[in-house]
């Protein structure tokens, strides 16, 4: 059968529109999954949203596609931070208000940031379709992303809890402060026994030296080698740098206003890392899964 140039042309067209109307495609052969990767802490303080920030910038800078999803629900301020000011988030979206790629900013040094910290709770109200199409969405949005950071908010609250869970790694910030040390392990202990969560990386904020570093470190692998059956990977440290205030105060991130000041290079040091480690949390998460379980469980949290 011979078929026209214009029939042809009308054929591929409607292929198009109904691809992207797929709320759930298969993954084309030879497509490159997403990492997702979850920055949390036991603790607020430890300078975990800075560490997002800055890491995200410094993984960009060596060729890396990221996009930082602000997990905070009630208090995200990445954007503050960052001196940014999102008009949308993804209830928009889920309530078919925007497109994904009108509530997705552009942040400093080549990252992307999806504001999700307000409204989120409009996730409750939504229709089987309206799900189907969010999920959708999501998914293909994250096509050109190499790497997805979640920052995720401070203590072990449920949803800070189900946003480790759903994510492949998982990245503790913590810092030489008992305290800080002490809900590092609060947070790794309820990972473990709750979500089977058996690797995590380490990461040492505000430092004065290396072997300060190293003992937080070593503090955190003794009580878990005795009382827990989970690894914890060496991530890496941030020394404690004056310049890191300044960019807070100029609401822009240290690598880019100071980007050779110890602490940026330290996250350069730590970007290279994590593009080398492997290790993974749970093996078995992709970025689809990882949407889909954020809706499912936002819906089920929202409806208790």
């Amino acid at each position: 059968m011979t078929v026209s140039k214009n029939t042809s042309n009308v054929i591929q067209l409607t292929q198009k529109r109904s691809n992207r109307n797929e709320a759930f495609h298969p993954i084309k052969p030879g497509r490159k999954e997403t990492r997702i990767i979850a920055i949390t802490s036991g603790k607020g303080g430890v300078g975990k949203t800075n560490i997002v920030a800055n890491l995200g910038i410094s993984l960009a800078k060596i060729g890396k596609k990221v996009m930082i999803l602000d997990a905070d629900m009630g208090l995200g301020n990445l954007d503050i931070l960052l001196g940014l000011t999102p008009r949308f988030n993804l209830s928009h979206v889920a309530l078919g208000e925007k497109n994904i790629s009108e509530i997705i900013i552009d942040g400093p040094g080549n990252i992307k940031i999806l504001p999700a910290s307000s409204g989120i709770q409009d996730l409750a109200q939504l229709s089987r379709k309206q799900s189907a199409h969010l999920l959708g969405e999501l998914y293909a949005v994250l096509n050109p992303v190499d790497i997805l950071l979640i920052d995720t908010a401070a203590g072990i609250t449920s949803n800070v809890l189900q946003f480790n869970a759903i994510s492949q790694e998982i990245i503790i910030v913590a810092s030489p402060e008992p305290t800080a040390i002490t809900d590092a392990y609060a947070m790794m202990k309820i990972l473990s026994i709750k979500y089977a969560a058996k690797s995590f990386k380490l990461l040492i904020n505000m430092v004065n030296d290396i072997q300060e570093a190293h003992e937080v470190h070593r503090q955190l692998s003794l009580v878990a080698d005795r009382f827990l059956d989970i690894s914890i990977e060496y991530m890496g440290h941030v020394f404690y740098d004056r310049n890191v205030v300044k960019g807070v105060k100029q609401q822009q991130a240290v690598t880019l206003l100071y980007p050779s000041t110890i602490a940026s290079r330290c996250f350069e040091s730590l970007a290279v890392k994590l593009c080398q480690s492997t290790g993974l949390s749970f093996p078995q998460r992709d970025a689809r899964g990882f949407f889909k379980e954020l809706i499912q469980n936002q819906m089920d949290f929202n409806k208790t």
